[in-house]
């Protein structure tokens, strides 16, 4: 199971709803952290996500608010005598920022820190045993970057099938293995007694201009979280600072045949995000505009 929890959902300044952007993923135990604004440690432990479950730290650019709380997160999992060593994605060219805000005060680390430049363009930046993380490019007033986390293709066994070829005990892990089994004479493949079952797919685009990239990433995906800084009525302030109104963003999720919609990086200016919301559902039917501590299954 995936589990989403938004730790942060406002942009640019908190408010007293709302702090600055963070996304978890958990899966199987550990945490990926998707950027990483003021106050996410503290995100963390009030929503239940331990710090020292984090695998991998994403950040989707170099502006403060998404970034800032990397300096304390880093520091406090030192003090919690972490060992495991943490990867740090950021846009390439601004790995030297991100050590300046890891060593400032010399600060001693228990642990290795790697911190890895991200293309501009869509790369593969880990591969798991059943799951993958991805970049691809977004539009914003500096380079940044969008990340897919997506479950690879499973089989399951069905029922109706491996009893129909009397399939049973160590002839599960043996198919599974070799990819046939020979029964009474019979040769059977994996897949006459399997299904595939897809895995699922979340994509995160935060502060970007709405963009053929992010469309493209979020093909058939089962989430989409996308960055909705305003409402239509602020359409050309959106573009002139780089960011989406939920109508632009509810047409990306449209357009690209998602499940579900969720908009984060909600302007400080809208006090009661419903408005947006509803202006997101009239063009995609159910989708959400996120709140801190919000969590998302699937």
């Amino acid at each position: 199971m995936l589990r989403v929890t938004f730790l942060g959902t406002s942009g640019a300044t908190p408010t007293k709803s709302r702090s600055l952007p963070s996304v978890s993923i958990e899966r199987e135990g550990s945490v990926f952290l998707f950027d990483c604004g003021e106050g996410t440690q503290m995100q963390m432990m009030k929503y239940g996500i331990s710090p020292q479950k984090v695998k991998a730290i994403f950040i989707s650019h170099m502006h403060g608010d998404h970034v800032i709380g990397l300096a304390g997160l880093l520091r406090s999992m030192a003090l919690n005598a972490r060992k495991e060593e943490i990867s740090i994605f950021i846009p390439k060219g601004y790995e030297g920022g991100i050590r300046a805000l890891i060593s400032f005060d010399k600060a001693m680390f228990g642990y290795k820190i790697n911190v890895i430049g991200i293309p501009h363009r869509v790369s593969k930046l880990l591969d798991g045993k059943d799951f993958a993380i991805s970049s691809f490019p977004l539009k914003h007033t500096l380079p940044s970057s969008g990340f897919a986390f997506r479950e690879k293709d499973r089989r399951r066994f069905v029922k109706s099938k491996y009893e129909k070829y009397k399939i049973k005990g160590t002839d599960f892990s043996r198919i599974s293995k070799t990819g046939k089994l020979k029964i009474d004479g019979r040769t059977i493949a994996l897949k006459d007694v399997t299904e595939v079952v897809k895995g699922k797919a979340i994509i995160y685009a935060s502060d970007t201009r709405p963009s053929k990239a992010t469309a493209k990433a979020s093909s058939n995906a089962s989430l989409l979280i996308h960055e909705s800084s305003y409402m239509s009525s602020e359409k050309d302030l959106a573009a002139e600072r780089m960011h989406s109104t939920a109508a632009e963003a509810a047409e990306v999720a449209r357009e690209s045949g998602v499940e579900m919609l969720v908009l984060t990086h909600i302007s400080a200016r809208y006090k009661d995000a419903k408005p947006m919301e509803k202006e997101a559902q009239e063009i995609f039917p159910g989708a959400k505009v996120a709140n801190d501590g919000d969590v998302i299954s699937l």
